[in-house]
């Protein structure tokens, strides 16, 4: 579903200047395990002060990714630069780098003011009141004072999490990279702590690469997002651009629900088309397209179910109007989503907001409804 526009992704876009000077940049990446190509020649600036997610399915690429920004494999080919510098000869532990596990890796033995003191102690430069300053400011960002002196077995899942994140910034690092770190907390903690993490961010200005599979999460925390597939970068953007202007068929089907429907473009005005697909029915009209077809050109429209509206008859101020089936229906609380079938047998799914307490609404299933949108709902992607 689509997610609110935080206010950093508003104000905060370095991408956008093209003087700025990335912190991370891959240059032609290429890492290879014997003849199975995991990174393929991939180039990719990341900012100072960014929450940036690689967002992809299980393969992707996206860990590794991470791993070579770690200093935990080296590319097979091409460069990474963090600061300027490249990163080839450095180890891991010589990096402006650290880590946030899955499992947190907290150690079960010492106390949640030890587990984040434990880097420090080993800095040859840090006394002891310095070293106490720093916890205590780590343990009041991440809220964590009243559970200083308990041991990780004693406090929720969500505050070992906090925990972890306290002993990564500890260290005052230039980059945090988190591997799916909110992937053992239930939904709703998981939700919450999203949030957190981005006012974390935001107040210590680390810049912060997350890795996950879960696209809500990706859309929620971060400025950009880079969605992989098959050792590729697809697409990289912010969430609202992601959700709202894929530039492939691939984003716009991973990236929450959507429709796709198949059909052969022509241009019918400076900005108009027409999409044809099925026989019989009237076309898609659209405008607001974003790139050029030619007449005859294979598409693929892509619209969000939530730009869809449902009626008993057709709306006479949409452009699109289809006649359908509802086949199936499911009811989420906040909104109720719709399968209606064409006559051609295309399935479509709608999704309209429960706005009042009790929904009155007539449909049920079997009912014929009319499914419309406007010609400016959705994107027409090339095959």
């Amino acid at each position: 579903m689509a997610q609110p526009i935080k206010k950093p992704a508003n104000v905060f876009a370095p991408w956008a200047d093209p003087n700025a000077v990335p912190l991370i940049q891959f240059k032609n990446v290429t890492k290879r395990y014997g003849t199975f190509t995991a990174i393929d020649d991939q180039t990719i600036d990341i900012y100072e002060r960014e929450f940036f997610a690689l967002l992809g399915p299980s393969g992707c690429g996206k860990t590794t990714m991470m791993r070579m920004l770690a200093g935990f494999e080296t590319p097979t080919e091409g460069t990474i630069t963090i600061g300027g510098k490249d990163m080839a000869d450095v180890p891991p532990n010589k990096r402006a780098v650290n880590m946030m596990f899955q499992s947190y890796a907290l150690f079960p033995h010492l106390s949640v003011w030890d587990n984040i003191a434990f880097g420090l102690k080993r800095e040859a430069n840090m006394d002891k009141e310095r070293l106490n300053a720093r916890v205590e400011e780590m343990l009041r960002l991440t809220r964590l004072e009243q559970f200083a002196k308990r041991k990780p077995h004693q406090i929720s899942g969500g505050q070992r999490q906090r925990v972890a994140l306290a002993r990564s910034l500890a260290k005052a690092p230039k980059l945090l990279l988190l591997d799916e770190p909110l992937g053992a907390l239930d939904k709703k903690l998981r939700e919450e702590t999203q949030f957190e993490l981005m006012d974390i961010q935001e107040k210590t200005g680390t810049t912060f690469v997350i890795v996950t599979h879960d696209q809500e999460e990706a859309m929620t925390v971060a400025s950009r997002v880079a969605v992989m597939d098959h050792g590729k970068i697809i697409q990289v953007d912010t969430p609202p651009r992601i959700y709202e202007a894929p530039g492939s068929v691939y984003v716009a089907d991973f990236i929450g629900d959507v429709n796709l429907i198949k059909g052969t473009i022509r241009k019918t005005g400076p900005e108009a088309y027409q999409i044809q697909y099925a026989d019989n029915v009237p076309p898609i009209e659209v405008t607001e397209c974003a790139r050029e077809f030619s007449d005859g050109d294979k598409v693929t429209f892509a619209i969000r179910p939530e730009k869809l509206l449902v009626s008993e008859t057709a709306p006479q101020d949409r452009a699109n109007a289809m006649e359908g089936k509802i086949i199936d229906i499911g009811y989420l609380g906040n909104i109720s989503t719709y399968h209606v079938e064409l006559p051609n047998g295309q399935m479509i799914k709608a999704a309209m907001t429960n706005a009042t307490r009790i929904d009155r609404r007539s449909f049920t299933w079997d009912d014929t409804v009319w499914v419309s949108f406007r010609s400016s709902a959705g994107v027409v992607l090339p095959e």
